[in-house]
């Protein structure tokens, strides 16, 4: 990631440091929070859950104010946006309630279930941010299909939801229009729209198999490609190192998935199979989100 970066950025060294800095702060926190014992995060559900929601109406009363969206606490000494809280404390509330009866649940289970996750998400779209509030709700209904949906419960939802996005439409802001727009017909505004996914599609494609080489991506390094070390750092990737980048990639990727998909079939307990299966499966979902999203296959969001 840091070598990519590294190129993405224009050789920018302090972007790199910075980003070090962040993973070696994020793997301190990983291994601080491996220590605490599963039951303990059960027990800890309601309050985690509770505080999130707190600070999510702090951010509408309070929230700073950045590229016309309120989505940050500034707090002078850390600025945050308590929106990433809630991607581990909505499976985690929802884990802890669903397992704490029999498996499957009851019908009743899972509509409290949903009250849990609605909650946060429509406050999330509220600043406005439809792309984590759509993460956090993917985040959440990940544990209630993981705990067992009958096939006549998910057709339901899937009629319902087709025959809300109409409704869906019409509550869509305007730039949140645009993207869908867009990412039906990209070529309809290549010089504005539609200029991202294009210029990031060319970059996919002039990779080929082997790739250009590291620092020899013509698309970042001429600046034709927008946000080329955040949102679009994937499509770097595929021009440097080509498909064969790829697939190693996506192969570390599902390692990992693997890996807690394992995790959660040894799991002694129903809400550590719950939580464990349910991060897996939105940590699946980021990665196909942010793929789907630079190569043209999804609308572009901020992941």
């Amino acid at each position: 990631g840091l070598v990519i970066l590294y190129s993405a950025s224009g050789q920018n060294m302090d972007i790199v440091y910075n980003q070090a800095i962040k993973l070696i702060v994020a793997i301190l926190c990983m291994i601080l929070v491996a220590q605490v014992p599963p039951a303990n995060l059960n027990r800890l559900s309601l309050l985690l859950y509770i505080s999130g929601v707190i600070l999510l109406l702090f951010v509408v009363i309070f929230g700073d104010v950045g590229k016309g969206a309120q989505r940050w606490l500034d707090i002078k000494i850390l600025r945050f946006q308590p929106s990433e809280l809630m991607k581990i404390s909505v499976p985690i509330i929802v884990s802890s309630y669903l397992s704490s009866k029999f498996l499957p649940p009851k019908f009743s289970r899972v509509v409290l279930s949903c009250v849990f996750i609605i909650i946060p998400v429509l406050l999330i779209a509220q600043q406005p941010d439809l792309g984590t509030s759509l993460l956090v709700a993917i985040a959440g209904f990940s544990v209630i299909f993981v705990a067992g949906l009958s096939w006549r419960f998910l057709l339901s939802i899937f009629i319902l939801s087709a025959f809300s996005v109409p409704l869906l439409w019409n509550l869509m802001r305007d730039y949140q229009k645009q993207r869908v727009l867009t990412f039906l017909d990209p070529e309809k505004d290549p010089l504005g729209a539609g200029y991202h996914i294009i210029q990031s599609k060319i970059a996919i494609g002039s990779g080929g198999f082997y790739g250009k080489g590291w620092l020899n991506g013509t698309q970042s390094h001429l600046e034709f490609l927008p946000e080329r070390s955040t949102d679009f750092i994937f499509a770097v990737l595929c021009e440097e190192f080509g498909m064969l980048g790829v697939l190693v990639i996506l192969s570390i990727y599902l390692l990992i998935i693997l890996r807690g998909l394992h995790i959660s079939y040894k799991a002694q307990d129903a809400f550590r199979q719950l939580l464990a299966s349910g991060i897996t499966l939105t940590f699946f979902v980021y990665i196909i989100v942010n793929m789907g999203m630079v190569t043209g296959q999804l609308p572009v969001v901020g992941i």
